[in-house]
């Protein structure tokens, strides 16, 4: 028995055409609605019964193609909710051979970890960290943030005794603190700091928590700074924290999800100098520089003590000079997975197809895109901004005497279900706001002349 095709012409066939149906979604990604509903036809062809009998490449690649309308929509152009990148059409090819050589990236000496430390080394050399950096290819900044946070929490408790307790602002993703609670730390432990009016962290408030838990009896061995705030875009103060980081003896982490890779563009990046200054970062290749998902990346400073916090082999993993149980670089030393998927390609492959002025153009770009939204709404009497426009974020509402929150729910939902746009909503200063987020390499100003015209029709409309 063998699973392989009984026709491999057959299958080529249908390979074909998958690949073709695939190349016409992404052609055409600026037609027609941004987010379809999942039909409930499809939903049926979905739950059926535990498949006992097989179907034939054909009828499975039938099925396949029929599920390409269905996605979250963030190749459309004005797919503008939450931080999703659009991709690109270059991570077929990649993801196709990745598929064909289904390699195990754990470990051993094959290609998957040569291109993985490759990608790491550029990573670093954009970030403007050491070249011996040490780092790895995840699944995203969630995942980066545990590993980078547990290689912190163990060189502070190989030095210090005492609780643990490390700092951040109340604009950080909720991935720190459930970082706090994965690695038993627990979330109460990470101080949330106040921000000042641009929704960055207080770097004098940091200063007195800090302090103030000494004193206390408390260990502080951690800040976490933001590059790129998810609500708003925020970059804080990282040359200040890492000063403090410096003073305190602190180690500092920055979660740079989309905002880090901003470095490599014109626009931003004067206020992302202190990237250099990370004991650790977090960012994800996803997002703002358009691989397909998923593909994070953690960097660390310190190699041995990254290795020192992951590196326990068994005797089943034992490595060898020779052969094929050889290889300088093992990912299983650096993280929790030994079974890993070859990620590292699609990203290789994406940089060097495409180029870091390119990407950097796409970023610079978006954060136009940004500005040119934020002068539209503020040259209407209907619409007014709800936070500054650091990055590439815009946030707003449609102005209404009566219950705000609610109609600006509402013309979010109006403008997904329409299928018109997709931006998202989020509070700031305890007020509902349309988020807007720019990371496609496709968005033009029309798009977003569209989108402000369609939420002022809606928001006419209900009132």
């Amino acid at each position: 028995m063998t699973l392989d095709p009984k026709d491999w012409d057959a299958f080529r066939t249908s390979a074909h055409a998958m690949l073709d149906a695939s190349i016409d979604k992404l052609a055409n990604a600026a037609e027609g609605r941004v987010w379809t509903p999942l039909p409930e036809a499809e939903k049926a062809n979905i739950q059926a019964n535990l498949p006992i009998q097989g179907v034939s490449h054909d009828v499975m690649q039938k099925q396949l193609e029929s599920f390409l309308p269905y996605g979250v929509g963030n190749t459309h152009p004005r797919f503008f909710g939450w931080v999703h990148g659009a991709g690109a059409p270059s991570g077929l090819m990649a993801e196709i051979a990745a598929a064909a050589m289904n390699v195990n990236a754990g470990g051993r000496d094959h290609v998957a970890p040569v291109v993985e430390r490759q990608v790491i080394e550029w990573s670093a050399e954009i970030m403007g960290l050491p070249a011996d950096t040490s780092g790895l290819i995840v699944s995203g900044t969630s995942m980066a943030t545990i590993i980078a946070l547990k290689v912190a929490r163990d060189q502070a408790m190989n030095t210090a005794q005492g609780q643990l307790v490390g700092y951040t602002s109340t604009q950080t993703h909720s991935c720190a603190a459930q970082a706090f609670d994965i690695l038993g730390l627990g979330r109460d432990h990470l101080r949330k700091i106040a921000c000042n009016d641009a929704l960055e962290i207080d770097v004098h408030a940091l200063q007195t928590a800090i302090t103030a838990d000494k004193a206390a009896g408390f260990v502080p061995f951690l800040i976490v700074g933001t590059a790129g705030a998810v609500n708003m875009g925020a970059i804080d103060d990282l040359e200040g924290l890492a000063e403090i980081a410096k003073a305190e003896g602190l180690w500092l982490h920055i979660d740079g999800a989309f905002g880090a890779t901003a470095v490599i563009g014109e626009h931003a990046r004067a206020r992302l100098t202190g990237l250099s200054r990370a004991d650790s970062l977090a960012f994800d290749f996803h997002k703002w520089l358009q691989v397909n998902y998923d593909a994070g990346c953690v960097l660390i400073r310190d190699e041995a003590a990254h290795r020192g916090s992951f590196s326990d082999r068994p005797e089943y993993l034992h490595g060898s000079e020779r052969g094929l149980a050889g290889g300088a670089f093992w990912a299983v030393d650096y993280g929790p997975e030994l079974s890993r998927g070859f990620r590292a390609l699609k990203v290789w492959a994406h940089m060097k197809e495409h180029g870091v002025e390119a990407l950097a153009a796409v970023i610079d770009r978006n954060i136009e895109q940004a500005q040119y939204l934020e002068n539209l709404v503020k040259a209407s009497p209907k619409l007014e901004m709800l936070a500054p426009v650091p990055l590439n974020i815009c946030c707003f509402r449609y102005k209404f005497d009566g219950d705000n929150d609610a109609l600006n729910e509402e013309i979010v939902v109006q403008l997904q279900e329409s299928g018109i746009a997709v931006p998202s909503t989020t509070i700031i200063n305890g007020q509902l706001a349309i988020r807007v987020n720019l990371t496609n390499h496709r968005t033009k100003e029309s798009d977003l002349d569209m989108l402000v015209e369609a939420v002022l029709r809606i928001g006419g409309e209900l009132t």
